[in-house]
């Protein structure tokens, strides 16, 4: 295991894992999903606009393509739809720049180097979490993607599965998000939420921290943050 990172505070905050979300978290990937949903709707002999976008934020591969057919003019096979906003993705994925949403490296490496569990749960399928990852050149030693679940956000599943792996109990974990979906997966499963609102807002609520930025955050700052929201589960002195 990586050594500790002596700047984290050794107190025992609690926190024992950090669970990330993908799409609006790690990268900014919500323009090329833009793109390739209304590429997919022209196809389809319809109209594609932002709140269609607003709309699907968080949600899975199923209910994006249900959403496509239902404002569609053209009649189509749901796995069709499917094919085609993969291949779209994909391409975009291969032949277009994705940036990092600033602070994601800084924050992933802190975690990384500070020898915490974390993971990335996400809703999309596998062949787009793996593009993403590699575009970034990043890594988890645990991923849950839309296959490995038979329900995806805001079904609570993802991150109970992603805790269960990681062998970390669901309220001991911090999870990262920036959708009213990945919110309501995240809290019912029990988890602490940090949420950084994307192109939705997500308002404050008892329990949960709403930040700016990932700039604004920091492992201590999840740290500190993990022992003033749930104050019954950290214990003074080292893990």
């Amino acid at each position: 295991m990586t050594a500790a990172n002596p700047h984290v505070a050794q107190t025992d905050t609690g926190l024992r894992a950090v669970l990330f979300d993908m799409d609006g978290i790690l990268v900014d990937s919500e323009p090329l999903w833009f793109e390739a949903e209304t590429a997919v709707m022209a196809r389809l002999g319809g109209q594609w606009a932002e709140p269609d976008q607003h709309a699907l934020v968080g949600g899975s591969m199923a209910v994006t393509v249900a959403y496509l057919l239902g404002k569609a003019a053209r009649p189509a096979n749901p796995a069709q739809v499917e094919f085609w906003l993969l291949e779209a993705m994909e391409n975009l994925l291969r032949d277009r720049p994705l940036p990092a949403m600033p602070g994601a490296r800084e924050l992933l490496g802190q975690v990384a180097a500070a020898g915490l569990p974390h993971a990335l749960v996400t809703s999309s399928e596998r062949e787009i979490m793996d593009a993403v990852l590699m575009a970034l050149s990043v890594s988890f030693p645990v991923t849950v993607c839309a296959g490995d679940v038979s329900a995806c956000k805001p079904d609570p599943e993802g991150y109970l599965l992603a805790a269960a792996k990681l062998a970390v109990d669901p309220r001991r974990c911090v999870v990262i998000e920036d959708s009213p979906n990945g919110v309501a997966a995240a809290e019912a499963a029990g988890c602490l939420v940090v949420a950084v609102p994307g192109i939705v807002a997500i308002p404050a609520a008892p329990g949960r921290l709403v930040v700016s930025s990932l700039l604004d955050l920091s492992l201590p700052r999840l740290q500190a943050e993990f022992a003033r929201l749930r104050p019954g589960l950290a214990r003074p002195g080292r893990r």
